[in-house]
């Protein structure tokens, strides 16, 4: 889910949302279900998270709901280990209260991915005797060098490869930053599941400096997160991406890999109150036979009639690479004859190249829709962002 979009969608009518659960004070929620959606033979491992919400919490379609992790014991014991502390002793959390060391490196700090503030913040614990290797990575002339020291490692690593700094557990709240919470865009109508909350998560695995490594959160999902455990959450809203107002408008989505999730819930909302706008759904991911999210799903919409168009880019099934921007260029023609019918468009996933690939096919298709230059097409585009009709969430 994205941190931030760069469209302003309309608000609904009514927020709904319960404000008593927040990041500070989530909900304690129940697993219902959790399921791998990737065969055994997929290169990533994805999965559906369905959780319970207590009676009076709402979410909109397009909100996020935020998950909020603990880090697994195999880091916490690795961190113990290297500092060799028992994690029995006493620290105060960043709101003073007392708590036990394990608690704090399990529920409270960031010890996971490192970051270059807390390379930064634990030289400062050296005073002017800076191992000569920790130096190197200090400073605005050795960021580059820093940035390649942190990529892949963890906290553990620093301590382990430069020991003896910390001196007392209360240190690390001053070193590492706080554990967040993880934001994942909501996959379900609460229309459809009430007191219900879907989402979908890609796990990440890797293996970095001769460690196995998870991502903190979706590690957390897939191996700490059993149906009937439980897990606090919170609900958090993103005006910024909204169906339209008008229910009988087309809607245009893309949604690559887990970038599908907003765009169920759109679909969720769309059939069980009984919209009538056309739907369009571009799906891409890596193989047909191990990767096609939710495939039950979208097959009964299209029978039912509620997805109109649905289009899928499988790039590893074909020699030559096909993504979500291919499809596009592929049906242009029907792409810009939706648009020129009030069609909203959607885009939700990777920011760092899809959703720019997209955007410029989105501008070539308006372009030869309208047999104008670049120029007029952007032109175009920006009035759709002005009238909320092309949204974005990407992270």
């Amino acid at each position: 889910m994205s941190e931030t979009a760069t469209a302003t969608a309309p608000a609904p009518a009514a927020s709904g949302h319960t404000s008593k659960y927040t990041r500070n004070a989530p909900y304690t929620s129940r697993v219902l279900v959790n399921q791998r959606l990737t065969g055994p033979e997929s290169e990533k491992e994805t999965i559906h998270i369905e959780m319970e919400l207590e009676d009076g919490m709402h979410y909109t379609p397009g909100d996020a709901v935020g998950i909020i992790p603990t880090n697994r014991i195999e880091a916490v014991e690795g961190v113990l280990k290297a500092l060799n502390y028992t994690g029995d002793e006493r620290v105060l959390d960043h709101y003073k209260n007392e708590i036990s060391f394990e608690e704090a490196l399990t529920r409270h700090l960031a010890i996971g991915k490192l970051a270059r503030g807390a390379v930064n913040q634990y030289a400062k614990l050296c005073g002017e005797n800076v191992p000569a290797g920790l130096k190197e990575l200090l400073g605005a002339d050795n960021k580059a060098k820093a940035e390649e020291y942190t990529w892949g490692r963890e906290f553990v690593d620093l301590i382990t490869e430069f020991p003896g700094i910390i001196t007392a557990p209360q240190q690390l709240f001053n070193v590492l930053q706080r554990l967040t919470p993880r934001m994942y865009s909501i996959a379900s109508s609460i229309a459809m599941h009430p007191n219900q909350v879907h989402t979908v998560i890609r796990v990440i695995r890797y293996n970095t400096h001769g460690a196995e490594r998870q991502g903190v959160c979706s590690g957390n999902m897939a191996e700490r997160a059993p149906v009937g455990g439980t897990m606090p959450v919170f609900l958090h809203e993103n005006n910024a991406f909204r169906l339209p107002e008008n229910t009988d408008a087309p809607v245009i989505m893309i949604g690559p890999g887990t970038g599908i999730a907003p765009f169920r819930a759109f679909l969720e909302e769309r059939a069980v109150t009984g919209q009538k706008g056309k739907n369009w759904v571009i799906f891409g991911e890596q193989r047909s036979v191990s990767d096609f999210l939710y495939k039950d799903e979208f097959e009964e919409w299209q029978q039912s009639g509620v997805l109109n168009l649905f289009h899928t880019a499988f790039s590893r099934d074909q020699q030559k690479k096909v993504y979500v921007q291919d499809r596009m260029t592929e049906n242009a023609a029907e792409l810009y004859k939706w648009l020129e019918e009030g069609a909203y468009f959607y885009v939700c996933g990777d920011a760092s190249r899809m959703a720019k690939d997209v955007e410029t096919a989105l501008l070539d298709a308006i372009a030869k829709g309208q047999d104008s230059t670049p120029e007029a097409a952007q032109e175009y585009l920006t009035a759709m962002k002005k009238a909320k009709r092309y949204q974005r969430d990407v992270y």
